[in-house]
């Protein structure tokens, strides 16, 4: 009997509204409102985000999850909108927006499928960093299909024996004539064996970071090749593969900036990368807590709902208390690096740092509030959670992100 109730219960349970449509009721005026403080037109586009989520990605995402699929259709619908290259020059197809619009953005598509805008959020930077270090023809040559995406892009910087320590980076790239040839292998790539350009550091000089090039790769050029497929715990909408160099020749041409300025070009474009994966972390902690507001008042439990548990009604409070403090740290960053502040870098690295590890944490409360149906795959928050795992680690692990911000205050 007991057994027959539980089942009675998980299936009434499941028919409690998708996640699709707890995220399109967003009409009530809350104290996690993320359009509070926010200009008319920043409002009207955060709008726009959040209806493609709902619509166009929240319904999907399970299955994108499942079966691994990479949704190269629906981020190309994303870029009809402006959403391929949010912050590049509009001469070259781009949005022209800022980075607090973006973050906006970004946190808005992340409710939708945060594994999804996360690849989103790579492949702007990588079309941002051609725009803003190339020369005229090469942002022309490449952005336009970047913004559009009809062609999708991947940054190579991390190698097997280089993570945190990347100015170690081992790939080299030897000149001969008009042309680099290129040796070795990135890991961990975002999009790598199915996207088209990738944005790659390699080494053309000595050791350390001025010894680093910046170079844009094609797929299909000869000499580069993918590793198998990883397999994850989340992030599976989007392929992660090695890229493989093997004797691999690049033109001159294709060189973002000078050579040596390569580390340099990487490090800005993580700059911004930093508020990306913040904001996209911000999104799944908002879905989050709307998911664990939805079934606190659904659940019974003692014979009243779970709503009327002061604990859990405590818990609720700190989810949403973190995840304010989190998009208001995140925004502050995003103008400090858009106003090109001496304090830019040291600000992203502490929005990066407290965003992720608060986000991880509320999701992972929102899972707990579910009990064991946090656990099933039915169920969103666990999505949600595993998803935003890997953000503590990328774009610099968050123990990387406290040595910046030491040094900041150190050498202040």
């Amino acid at each position: 009997m007991a057994w027959r109730s539980c089942c009675r219960l998980g299936a009434r349970l499941r028919k409690s509204p998708a996640w699709a449509q707890v995220l399109g009721r967003r009409g009530i005026v809350s104290c996690i409102d993320p359009s509070t403080g926010l200009t008319e037109e920043q409002k009207e586009f955060q709008k726009v985000a959040f209806d493609f989520a709902a619509k166009e990605m929240a319904p999907h995402m399970a299955e994108w999850d499942e079966k691994e699929i990479f949704p190269v259709e629906t981020m190309r619908k994303a870029a009809q909108l402006g959403f391929g290259g949010i912050y590049v020059k509009p001469d070259v197809g781009g949005s022209g927006l800022s980075r607090l619009d973006t973050s906006i953005i970004f946190e808005a598509l992340s409710t939708g499928c945060t594994s999804t805008t996360a690849y989103l959020s790579i492949h702007n930077m990588c079309a941002w960093m051609i725009d803003t270090f190339g020369n005229e023809e090469q942002r022309h040559k490449f952005c336009p299909s970047l913004c559009s995406m009809e062609k999708l892009a991947s940054y190579c910087l991390t190698e097997p024996g280089s993570g945190s320590d990347a100015a170690s980076l081992m790939t080299s790239a030897k000149r001969k004539g008009d042309t680099y040839v290129l040796n070795g292998s990135k890991a961990f790539i975002s999009g790598g064996g199915d996207t088209d350009v990738y944005v790659v550091m390699c080494r053309t000089g000595g050791s350390g970071a001025k010894g680093i090039s910046c170079l844009v790769l094609e797929k299909g050029t000869p000499g580069l090749s993918f590793g198998k497929k990883e397999r994850k715990v989340g992030w599976n909408s989007q392929p992660t593969r090695a890229v493989i160099f093997e004797e691999c020749a690049v033109p001159v041409t294709n060189q973002l900036g000078a050579e040596g300025q390569g580390f340099s070009i990487a490090m800005k474009g993580l700059n911004g990368g930093r508020i990306n994966i913040a904001s996209c972390s911000l999104g799944a902690a908002h879905a989050s807590v709307l998911l664990a507001q939805e079934h606190l008042t659904v659940r019974k439990q003692f014979g009243e709902p779970l709503s009327s548990n002061q604990y859990l009604q405590f818990r609720l409070a700190e989810m949403a208390t973190r995840l304010v403090a989190a998009r208001l740290m995140v925004r502050n960053a995003a103008q400090a690096l858009q106003e090109e502040r001496e304090d830019a870098i040291a600000l992203c690295a502490m929005a990066k740092l407290f965003t992720t590890d608060e986000c991880f944490m509320i999701c992972n409360q929102a899972l707990q509030m579910h009990g064991g149906y946090g656990y099933l795959k039915d169920y969103a928050v666990q999505q949600f959670m595993r998803d935003i795992r890997v953000h503590q680690i990328l774009e610099g692990t968050n123990e990387v992100m406290r040595m910046i911000v030491a040094r900041s205050l150190l050498q202040e």
